[in-house]
């Protein structure tokens, strides 16, 4: 199966081509022909599948027709993170490079100039963080009741995050007939319930199971005590054969302190977290991708929705609190049918974190060992091929032969002293004669009583300058 068999325009193909994609992923197949029969939709997905292709490219070509009309968007694509709504804009760009179709970023850490003019000019599809969209609209700066296409990307996130009473509050205000979407890799209660609230009779899709994780992985774990971390992280650096990284950790000031010593050590590496404002993160990937720097160091912010090509290894510094977080990370290697490689650090503190992720995804997930190391490594050195050491006559043998070197003498043979006789003879030195000890004085031993009241310690001596009696 290729696009074309999908029902696309013959402008969208020629956009998928020059973007050098052929054949459609499996959820990609399933999704844009629903899409395109305007049918509500639940996918789910693990990350690194094609899951965001499949709702964009259907989304073009059902907005192509239609008239933009002042703060009232057409389609709304809600994003957990700053960074997937960057990165789902991206893909607008890329495929929708020849229509006319008018696209707005709605985010949080920019300004609102921008996004105001934009939104005045009116947009076909707006791609918005849950906190900024409810900002401007209750400021009265957007419309909601315009939107006929509804999609809600990563919504086991956005339970995560605390987004669920916001998205209900934004799916209520949405006109009662539209196209609704949703996307996400795990089904909590939580988010059935949402589906069955707001979604009707969607067709569901499920290309492999709910929290499962990615065959193009090769997955390790490696226990190893806290302060040893940073040293194994460098050595799998340098001897592992990676050529891009993402590491991941659970605190922003291990992000920080992680990245300076890594520069400090001779590594090109960069760092994102929750921080840094918008337009440094934007710069800190665009980085990355170009090849300014190889190794991300990033915190949760960035483990979902990253699609960058040519990730080789994925390393866990910290393993993660949830076990969803684990899935999301370790798929930023591993795409597009690329090979990766991802490493854990267990300590014994993580011992039940680890074990609720290897519960999630129903596999065990095996300790890194001699056999996986991709360098050869060198033998301890061994006693093997050495002479053997001659045993050493024990004190207890009686009649054992002494073994005496030719060039000193053996002990019981003492050496001729040298004549004394210009020596001068020395005095003999008095006897010392021992005084007798006088028994030390106790403070409450005072020869005279002290009156009541007065002070009975030592006296410094400035108290006795300058006062009268």
């Amino acid at each position: 199966m290729n696009f074309a068999d999908l029902g696309l325009s013959e402008d969208l193909l020629k956009a998928v081509d020059a973007a050098g994609y052929t054949e459609p992923t499996p959820i990609q197949a399933e999704a844009i022909p629903a899409i395109l029969m305007m049918k509500d939709l639940i996918g789910i997905a693990q990350t690194g599948t094609g899951k965001t292709a499949s709702f964009v490219l259907p989304m073009i070509d059902v907005m192509a027709s239609g008239r933009r009309r002042a703060l009232m968007p057409r389609s709304l694509i809600l994003e957990p993170t700053r960074e997937l709504a960057a990165q789902v804009a991206e893909n607008f760009e890329k495929y929708g490079a020849n229509h006319d179709l008018k696209m707005a970023l709605l985010i949080g850490g920019v300004q609102m100039g921008d996004q105001l003019k934009a939104l005045n000019e009116g947009v076909d599809v707006l791609i918005a963080t849950p906190g900024r969209l409810m900002d401007l609209f209750e400021r009265g700066k957007i419309l909601l009741s315009g939107c006929e296409l509804l999609v809600i990307d990563e919504a086991d996130r956005m339970l995560d995050m605390g987004f669920i009473p916001d998205i209900e509050f934004i799916c209520e205000k949405l006109p009662e007939n539209r196209q609704t979407m949703l996307f996400s890799a795990t089904m909590p209660p939580v988010i059935k319930k949402l589906a069955d609230k707001f979604l009707s009779n969607p067709k569901q899709i499920e290309v492999s199971r709910a929290a499962s994780t990615n065959d193009n992985i090769t997955a390790f774990k490696i226990n190893v005590e806290q302060r040893k971390k940073q040293e194994t992280l460098e050595w799998l650096l340098n001897n592992d054969h990676v050529e891009t990284a993402i590491v991941f950790s659970n605190k922003k000031t291990t992000v920080r302190q992680l990245n300076k010593d890594l520069q400090r050590n001779g590594f090109k590496s960069g760092e994102i977290h929750g921080d840094i404002d918008q337009n440094t993160r934007q710069k800190e990937l665009e980085r990355f991708k170009s090849g300014d720097i190889n190794i991300l160091v990033a915190s949760d912010v960035a483990a979902r929705g990253l699609d960058i090509k040519g990730v080789s290894h994925v390393f866990n510094y910290d393993t993660p609190w949830h076990p969803d977080d684990y899935v999301h990370r370790i798929g930023r290697t591993g795409r597009a049918g690329a090979k990766g490689r991802a490493f854990t650090f267990v300590t014994k503190a993580d011992a039940e974190a680890i074990d609720n992720v290897e519960k999630l995804t129903k596999s065990k997930i095996d300790i890194f060992g001699k056999d996986d190391v991709r360098v050869e490594l060198k033998e301890a050195p061994s006693s093997k091929g050495k002479p053997p050491r001659k045993p050493k006559p024990k004190k207890d043998d009686v009649g054992a032969p002494k073994q005496v070197r030719e060039d000193k003498p053996e002990r019981d043979e003492k050496p001729a002293k040298a004549p004394t006789q210009d020596r001068p003879k020395k005095a003999p030195k008095p006897e010392k004669t021992e005084k007798p000890k006088q028994p030390r004085k106790r403070r409450d031993e005072d020869s005279e009583p002290v009156p009541p009241g007065e002070w009975n310690g030592p006296q410094p001596g400035f108290l006795g300058v300058g006062f009268k009696k």
